[in-house]
């Protein structure tokens, strides 16, 4: 005979693996810290360092999100506008869904957070290269308040679905574990990979941080020390 329903969700399960618990809270550092220093000269380094922290943490995203674990792969969460639609209205009604994974919504903010950070990227790459006018640094701002808007809507949604299915969220996100049944939870949590990744982005911090002077600004750094040769070559 099957358990009761109430019974098989009693138990917490592994549901978010490592890396992705990695890339979230790196990534949310990461925008914080750039966009606090996105002004003023003294904390270009800074801002320049955060910003391509989040283009190669994206990156690496992507590739997960197509070969990772089951609740970190896209075809396991990202879903239409009606699911997304069905789930908002549910939300409001106050009976929502219970998603062992990513609930629509919030899929939905994932992609766009995850769009929104490869729009910032490039744009700011080419600023900061030189590569177009000032509309491209405008781009730049507004990919960046439309970011901050998206997180907002993300937290709120956060705290009103933990609220709603009596499951806090953000401690799933630092736990990995969640509520569900045995075989829903992933076996192997890739602990590895998480830290090959942490180790790669305090490695390319460091390096920015030998390289630059004290009180670096935006001509310092290894980046910078690359746009200053092309810059050179340029001149010959």
């Amino acid at each position: 005979m099957d358990a009761p329903a109430n019974e098989r969700v009693t138990r917490k399960i592994l549901v978010w693996d490592a890396p992705v618990r990695v890339f979230h809270w790196l990534t949310a550092l990461c925008f914080a810290g750039a966009y606090i220093t996105s002004e003023g000269e003294r904390w270009q380094l800074l801002h320049v360092t955060l910003g391509y922290t989040m283009a190669g943490l994206v990156g690496f995203r992507i590739l997960w999100g197509l070969m990772g674990t089951r609740y970190a792969r896209f075809s396991t969460f990202v879903r239409g506008p009606k699911a997304v639609a069905s789930y908002v209205r549910a939300m409001l009604r106050g009976q929502p869904e219970h998603h062992i994974g990513h609930n629509p919504a919030g899929a939905l903010a994932i992609v766009a957070l995850l769009g929104l950070t490869l729009a910032i990227a490039a744009s700011g790459w080419a600023t900061y290269n030189e590569i177009s006018g000032e509309w491209l640094a405008q781009v730049h701002k507004v990919a960046a308040n439309v970011m901050m808007a998206v997180v907002g809507v993300h937290i709120a949604g956060v705290v009103v679905a933990s609220w709603l299915h009596k499951e806090n969220l953000v401690r799933a996100m630092v736990t990995g574990r969640k509520l569900g049944t045995p075989e829903e939870g992933i076996r192997n949590a890739w602990r590895t990979v998480a830290v090959l990744m942490l180790a790669a982005v305090l490695g390319f911090w460091w390096l920015q941080w030998q390289s630059a002077p004290s009180g670096g600004t935006l001509a310092d750094g290894p980046a910078a020390s690359a746009k200053a040769g092309d810059h050179d070559r340029d001149k010959d």
